[in-house]
């Protein structure tokens, strides 16, 4: 018998439940306001904001006069405010913030498929592959992700498409058309009409209004010269730990770091869905995070990036890659907070705000080199890896798929992890299950739980891995992975690679 057809009680604690929910959200909501009066940058991609008197939705940290707050809506993502009705502020761009650092750090489904919607998998695979890759009906999943980012699947990755477009528009000086298909769009008509509804404006129009740093890039923008990207990040990122660990590690042939500390320039290949592609990432100083010019507090910054890609439909997944190898989508505020409560890492977090947890560009790839180490790793890459149609110094190959290696050295621990992968025994891409992974991991013959913590850590961008050895503290959960990363910052704690 339903609540609603009994007596007295069961009625009164619905009642009283659903008040409860009412005041929390009340509370919630009002909480967000200040965020938007204050101009905190610290919830930029956490939250937008809509205002109904104006049909557009911002960004917390946006710049403008702060509306009425009766006049205000909340949406946990883009999508839902673009599926409500509402446009882009063309003042602070809400569509260029960074991730929120919520879909990195679930295991959850919801997680997961967020993940995998940020690496292409519904412009690629539809709806029904996104379904098939999380093990759930792809009813289940529009019902979960509508309930809790309000907007299903596909309006997630059309928002995700209009923000590539509109980066391309305003870029690059490449026709209107190509820039539609590469954009994941079906048809040109298709393009038009979305940028027309997120952006209020034409494909044409919204070139035209391009920031002026924009419009220089543009100007510079060749097929050959390649995209430029600015990646952002939230609040205060410490560059210079990311860039010495891709040094040390830097397999030739497939990677390089040129240039002296502070101002260096990473370089990498990259194997893609639709071709290859070679990216170049310039170290930049990082910024402490407090106000702006314009009075946001938490401001972050970016990282200056270039693309070059053989297929420009691999745009949306390979900045996705990039931002997981940088940990650019990741909260610093979050972490600092309660790894500096600790005694042991309060100084070292006080000495290196918004430390990051690196990841990779390439899971697979990342399991691999985990295994065998740097200089097998390069033996591996000139043995086995596809030669670049067209080389670009010193980078001159992809790494080995699975496949290949699977075929090619079949023996050793190598040579099972490679079949393991290729076989799907082994799933490591941005929807795997991580305790699913680092099982599947444990049974191949030949890894070692040190290995597997490195990969679940870095493959598979798990934030809170701490890998055999003397005791991690509870206290760090759950940003084990960040702890030891100040720890070995700090030269307390020993490479586990």
């Amino acid at each position: 018998m339903s609540d609603f057809r009994q007596p007295g009680p069961p009625v009164r604690r619905r009642l009283d439940c659903v008040t409860r929910t009412a005041e929390y959200e009340k509370t919630h909501e009002d909480g967000r306001y200040e965020a938007v009066r204050s101009r905190d940058a610290r919830f930029d991609g956490a939250f937008f904001f809509a205002v109904e008197t104006t049909g557009i939705y911002c960004r917390p940290s946006c710049p403008a006069v702060t509306p009425k707050r009766d006049n205000v809506r909340f949406f946990p993502t883009a999508a839902a405010a673009q599926g409500s009705g509402f446009r882009a502020c063309r003042r602070c761009r809400p569509d260029a913030v960074p991730g929120s650092a919520d879909w990195n750090v679930r295991a959850d489904v919801v997680g997961r498929a967020m993940r995998l919607i940020g690496d292409g998998v519904v412009d690629r695979e539809g709806v029904a592959g996104l379904a098939v890759r999380l093990g759930y009906s792809a009813r289940q999943v529009q019902r979960q992700l509508t309930a809790e980012v309000g907007a299903g699947p596909v309006a997630l990755a059309r928002a995700q498409r209009a923000h590539t477009a509109r980066v391309l528009l305003q870029t690059t000086a490449l026709p209107v058309t190509e820039i539609a298909f590469a954009s994941g769009f079906a048809s040109v008509r298709q393009f038009n009409d979305t940028i027309r509804a997120v952006y209020a404006a034409t494909p044409s129009e919204l070139r035209a209004a391009a920031p002026a740093r924009d419009r220089a890039a543009r100007r510079t923008a060749t097929p050959t010269a390649g995209v430029p990207l600015r990646l952002a990040h939230r609040g205060p990122y410490q560059p210079g730990p990311v860039f010495d660990l891709l040094q040390r590690e830097a397999v030739a042939g497939i990677e390089e770091v040129s240039g002296a500390p502070g101002h260096r320039v990473y370089r990498r290949t990259l194997r893609l869905p639709y071709g290859t592609g070679i990216v170049a990432v310039q170290e930049r100083p990082g910024r402490p995070g407090g106000p702006d010019r314009a009075g946001r507090t938490g401001s972050g910054g970016w990282l200056e990036a270039r693309l070059h890609l053989t297929d420009l439909r691999d745009l949306t997944t390979s900045v996705q890659r990039l931002r997981r190898l940088f940990d650019l989508d990741a909260d610093p505020y979050a972490v600092d907070e309660r790894l500096g409560a600790d005694p042991r890492l309060a100084p070292l977090v006080a000495a290196r705000p918004g430390l990051r947890s690196p990841g990779t560009a390439d899971p697979d790839e990342l399991a691999v080199r985990a295994l065998v180490g740097r200089a097998e790793a390069e033996r591996l890459v000139q043995r086995y890896g596809k030669a670049l149609d067209a080389p670009c110094g010193t980078l001159t190959h992809l790494f080995p798929e699975p496949a290949v290696l699977a075929e090619a050295a079949p023996d050793g621990a190598p040579g099972a992890l490679a079949a393991a992968l290729a076989d799907g025994a082994v799933r490591l891409d941005p929807g795997a299950d991580r305790d699913d992974a680092e099982r599947a991991l444990l049974a191949v013959p030949g890894l070692d739980a040190r290995t597997v913590a490195v990969v679940r850590t870095r493959a598979l961008g798990d934030p809170d891995v701490a890998p055999p050895g003397p005791a991690v503290p509870d206290t760090w959960r759950p940003w084990r992975s960040y702890a030891l990363n100040h720890l070995r910052a700090a030269g307390e704690w020993e490479n586990d690679r």
